[in-house]
């Protein structure tokens, strides 16, 4: 079969004929992959770099974690992947497979998984959303935070405020359902200022970070108290795009009331990786259906694959793979 496959660490996948794998146990099954989105996790999985990348490179080892394929019969489904996914047939386990409704394209279908995990995972679970809460989302302008603001005003956000440095994008996500924009760009006391503004005028009750960084210590230091009592902010760590490690002074977390938590591979629990599979995932690809989720994506074959995967895509778009 042909696939994208990853022979040195440090070097992009090639396009490259490689051994069709076989499933080994009744749990495992083999369909025929049709769209694979590429993900910051898979490039950081090629790379070596992500946490859990074993660095297994020997042999080669196909790359993607996902995808939307056909079953023998033909049904379509949305499935995690045991072997690499980025190529013509790929094993998935039985257990975590998604039947996709009528009315979603595979693309859009393979585009939305991490997304979700990415947003849907860490609101419902790490801080336990509720209608009229107000929601900060550090680094909004990729394609996983432009999903977070739709998540969160399905899940009945009354307010929420989005962070980036495009400034043209930030505009753009007023339409998606931001109320209001924080530009990274200005001074950090105007950020800083800004955020405790925002805070004293309409307490922030959640905070979705995909940033860490700089970006991080900035909001923590809008979030400091003086003394008195303070509104509870539950803080999620889902990403680490501008850094992965910051400054935190143990005089933020004595005066105000934080929750800090992350949200990602290891510490979901086996029952919250359960409802993904059998509530979220099939709730958010039938608002897709349905029209109620926009979602932008750039496709590319799978022949293309090494002139493609290091291209820079637009904010807010998902680059996905076609097979």
């Amino acid at each position: 079969m042909k696939a994208a496959v990853v022979y040195k660490k440090g070097e992009m996948p090639k396009y490259a004929e490689f051994e069709t794998p076989v499933s080994n146990n009744e749990n495992e099954i083999l369909i025929s992959v049709k769209a694979v989105a590429i993900t910051n996790l898979d490039k950081g999985k090629a790379s070596g770099k992500h946490y859990s990348t074993e660095n297994e490179y020997k042999n080669g080892f196909v790359v993607g974690s996902d995808g939307v394929g056909l079953l023998d019969d033909g049904t379509r489904v949305y499935a995690r992947g045991i072997s690499g996914t980025i190529a013509e047939k790929a094993i998935v386990e039985k257990n975590r497979m998604v039947l996709l409704p009528d009315g979603i394209s595979t693309s859009i279908a393979a585009s939305m998984p991490n997304a979700v995990a990415g947003s849907a995972m860490a609101l419902r679970f790490r801080t336990g959303i509720k209608p009229g809460e107000t929601v900060l989302i550090n680094g909004a302008t990729g394609f996983t935070g432009q999903i977070a603001i739709q998540i969160a005003k399905h899940y009945g956000a009354k307010r929420i405020i989005v962070t980036g440095r495009n400034e043209k994008t930030l505009q753009s996500l007023l339409e998606l359902g931001a109320d209001e924009i924080v530009c990274l760009k200005q001074d950090d006391e105007i950020i800083v200022n800004q955020l405790k503004t925002i805070h004293e005028n309409a307490s922030i009750d959640i905070i979705i970070d995909y940033l860490w960084g700089h970006s991080a210590e900035l909001i923590f230091a809008s979030l400091k108290g003086n003394g008195s009592f303070t509104h509870k902010v539950r803080y999620v760590s889902v990403g680490s795009m501008a850094g992965d490690s910051i400054q935190l002074s143990a005089g933020i977390l004595r005066s105000v009331d934080l929750q800090l938590s992350g949200s990602g591979l290891g510490s979901w629990t086996k029952e919250e990786v359960k409802l993904l599979f059998s509530e979220i995932l099939p709730e958010m690809f039938l608002l897709a259906a349905q029209g109620k989720l926009k979602i932008n994506i750039q496709e590319v074959n799978l022949a293309d694959i090494e002139k493609m995967w290091d291209t820079k895509v637009p904010d807010g778009k998902r680059l996905v793979v076609t097979i």
